[in-house]
C-alpha cells in the first residue's frame, strides 16, 4: 500500500523557517518524481515545487521562488521542504504527493498525481 505522510507542519513567526518532511512507503520512491502542494481555505490547491528522481530537476512556483527548497533523500525514502522567510501568505495545508501512475516528471497540476499525502498544517503569524 503506497503511503504518504508529511509532517513538520506547525505555527512560526512571519520571518521564520519551518522543514516539512514525507515519509514515503509502499513503492520504489527512487523511481518517481515527488512533488509539495499547498491549499489556504477559500484557495484553490496550489503546485509548490517539485523534484524528479533521473536527473534531480525541481521547479518551484513564482510565489516560493528563493526562499523553499526542495531535496530528497532516496535511501531514506523521504522528501523534504525547507522554508525558509516564512510568510503570511504561506499559510496552509502542505501536502505532498507523488506520480506512480505518470512517471518520473514533474507536472504542474495535481491531475498527473495519483497518490496524496494527508497533509500538514502551516501557519505563519504576522
Amino acid at each position: 500500500e503506497v503511503q504518504l505522510v508529511e509532517s513538520g507542519g506547525g505555527l512560526v513567526q512571519t520571518g521564520g523557517s519551518l522543514r516539512l518532511s514525507c515519509a514515503a512507503s509502499g513503492f520504489t520512491f527512487e523511481d518517481y518524481a515527488v512533488g509539495w502542494f499547498r491549499q489556504s481555505s477559500g484557495k484553490e490547491r496550489e503546485a509548490v515545487s517539485c523534484i524528479s528522481t533521473s536527473d534531480g530537476s525541481s521547479y518551484y512556483s513564482d510565489s516560493v521562488k528563493g526562499r523553499f527548497t526542495i531535496s530528497r533523500d532516496n535511501a531514506k525514502n523521504t522528501l523534504y521542504l525547507q522554508m525558509n522567510s516564512l510568510k503570511p501568505e504561506d499559510t496552509a495545508v502542505y501536502y505532498c504527493a507523488t506520480t506512480i501512475q505518470w512517471g518520473d516528471y514533474c507536472y504542474r497540476d495535481g491531475l498527473h498525481y495519483d497518490y496524496w499525502g494527508q497533509g500538514t498544517q502551516v501557519t505563519v503569524s504576522s
